[in-house]
């Protein structure tokens, strides 16, 4: 991808966020296409934080399963490409299957660990209760439980710490 058209995809992609997420523009069906023509321009570029989005947003709210397969695929382009949040949908993804990925707990734990040391708390909550009661194909085991919940007290304490620091920038 050219630098030029780098800047294009990344100001595109701010645009539909802004869009996404703001309340005071109507949520007519027009924005809302807007909206999600965006999304996918950006993440058929190769943007990874707009494939881990579009895709969540395709698999789940998705009406075919053509929309909900290439909604899986788009998240596990962005969790290959390092994604966090991409990597615990992805672990989602193989945790319960779907038409394109059957269940698989190996691949749901390999992804779920990836989300869980880059920082996301869901994904280790998730390994340290798979560890607790012995799911994902895991043996029951206290100490990895207890160093999976503490990852993700750490990580949920961090998340707690910058939102804190986003409202006092805001006011």
């Amino acid at each position: 991808m050219t630098q030029a058209s780098s800047l294009f995809t990344r100001l595109e992609y701010r645009l539909a966020e802004q869009l996404f997420h703001t309340r005071w523009l109507p949520r007519s069906p027009r924005t809302q296409r807007l909206t999600m023509r965006l999304f996918q321009r950006c993440a058929d570029a190769g943007h990874p934080a707009a494939l881990s989005t579009y895709g969540h947003m395709l698999f789940h709210r998705g009406l075919t399963p053509q929309d909900k397969a290439r909604g899986a695929r788009y998240v596990l382009e962005a969790a290959h490409a390092g994604d966090p949040r991409a990597q615990y949908q992805a672990a989602q993804i193989h945790e319960h299957g779907c038409l394109l990925y059957p269940r698989r707990d190996d691949h749901a734990v390999t992804w779920y660990a990836r989300a869980g040391e880059a920082g996301h708390p869901l994904a280790a909550q998730r390994l340290a209760r798979a560890y607790r009661e012995g799911q994902l194909g895991l043996p029951v085991d206290a100490e990895r439980a207890a160093q999976w919940q503490a990852l993700a007290d750490r990580a949920a304490g961090f998340d707690e710490a910058l939102d804190s620091v986003e409202d006092q920038t805001r006011h």
